[in-house]
């Protein structure tokens, strides 16, 4: 008998040894997607201004690192009502999930979609958001406003899980969250000074380095391969759902690259590449609600809506005059919520081209509204709010100079004789 207690407490153990190696793999991947933002951004925008978003993505990490652990996570994964938790800081409580991995472990992961989620952020209000009404709005956002939407989504208990809402990795918690959030703060803080024409033509402000944001891209593509597989969080028992997730989550990014490629050829004559670095994370951005219930075919199909979806939106958010300098907008609110709904169609069990009526994808529709409206409304406020009482934006002078040399002092690239 003793034998065979120490053979279950060994196969346990290995078990969770197994299965932490790989959360903590997959935790460091999506924690170096602060790389891939930090990169992609400064590349978007102009040199000007490339240190300004280096400085606010080190913000989201640090800021929104010490709120997610203060309060955040235990308003995402405490004991919930449905719709919040009062808990705070990292228990060893059972959390209801399962886990094979530590509380802690379960924590850093967990971050990492946190700080990717305000990152969103970070580049829409490039080039002209003051440095710290953009820090305390971080803190808020990874104390509350995440943790809220984690909450209903992804807790055992929250309104959304409790329905059956299929959001496996973030389109709608994390991509819809952040994208309609960087949505209602472009719209408060205005466009830079000269994007807009009176007539209303638009002037194209092109980035300073198109190679470092293709870098930054790459740098993302890879962490989404921490993203969403490391959403399983257990490796033992997994690897049929691993394989799924994985093949998903790259055919759904190469069919999006390959559709904008292909969609701006014909309509501009020549392949946008820049459009093509944002139609890679468009598919991956969609495919990342139900990586874990669509076919490989239908990941296709939703990475190449997608990579159309975005140039589209691109093109529309410009024309009604919201200045989103490196189409995070796109990318992440519209292709989030796009995702979101694509499982209700999609879903290999349960969505509505495949027999299982528009019971899910009402369920879907639903969710990721209420994410959306809700990201975008608090944000709103919340910026009208700092804007009539400490300032949201750079002065004149200090836009027309650059925010590295007007608010840090330093150049991005320095010329030497």
């Amino acid at each position: 008998m003793q034998e065979v207690v120490t053979s279950v407490q060994e196969q346990a153990e290995l078990i969770s040894s197994i299965d932490t190696v790989w959360v903590a793999i997959c935790a460091a991947l999506i924690f170096q997607m602060e790389g891939g933002f930090a990169l992609l951004e400064a590349g978007f925008v102009r040199a000007k201004n490339a240190m300004s978003i280096i400085a606010k993505v080190i913000m989201d990490i640090t800021f929104g690192g010490i709120a997610f652990y203060v309060a955040g996570f235990g308003i995402a994964y405490g004991a919930s009502n449905g719709w919040f938790a009062f808990d705070v800081g990292i228990t060893d409580a059972d959390l209801g999930l399962g886990l094979t991995v530590s509380n802690k472990l379960f924590w850093f992961i967990q971050l990492g979609f946190a700080l990717a989620a305000i990152s969103i952020v970070s580049g829409a209000v490039a080039e002209r958001m003051k440095v710290w009404p953009y820090a305390l709005f971080v803190f808020v956002f990874c104390a509350v406003m995440y943790p809220l939407a984690a909450n209903w989504v992804w807790n055992p208990d929250g309104w959304l899980a409790q329905r059956g809402f299929n959001d496996f990795a973030g389109s709608a918690a994390v991509h819809a969250m952040g994208g309609f959030a960087a949505l209602a703060a472009a719209i408060v803080l205005g466009p830079r000074l000269g994007k807009y024409q009176k007539n209303g033509e638009v002037n194209p402000i092109p980035g300073h380095n198109l190679p470092l944001a293709a870098v930054g891209g790459f740098v993302l593509w890879f962490g989404w391969f921490g993203f969403n597989p490391g959403s399983t969080l257990a490796a033992v028992g997994n690897w049929e759902l691993i394989g799924t997730v994985v093949t998903n989550t790259f055919l759904a990014s190469a069919a999006g690259g390959i559709s904008t490629m292909v969609y701006t050829y014909f309509r501009y004559g020549q392949i946008d590449i820049t459009m093509a670095i944002n139609g890679v994370l468009a598919g991956l951005v969609a495919i990342t609600a139900g990586c874990n219930v669509v076919g490989p075919n239908s990941a296709i199909i939703i990475g190449a809506i997608a990579g159309v979806l975005v140039d589209v939106a691109v093109i529309y958010i410009d024309k009604i005059k919201i200045d989103d300098p490196v189409g995070a907008i796109a990318v992440h609110g519209v292709n989030g919520l796009f995702g979101t709904m694509a499982v209700g169609f999609f879903a290999t069990e349960n969505g509505l081209f495949f027999g299982g009526g528009a019971a899910q994808l009402w369920t879907q529709v639903l969710g990721v509204s209420v994410i959306g409206a809700f990201s975008f409304t608090v944000t709103f406020v919340l910026m009208k709010l700092m804007k009539r009482t400490i300032g949201v934006r750079i002065s004149r002078s200090e836009e027309t100079a650059g925010i590295d040399a007007a608010t840090f002092g330093v150049e991005s690239y320095s010329t030497f004789e």
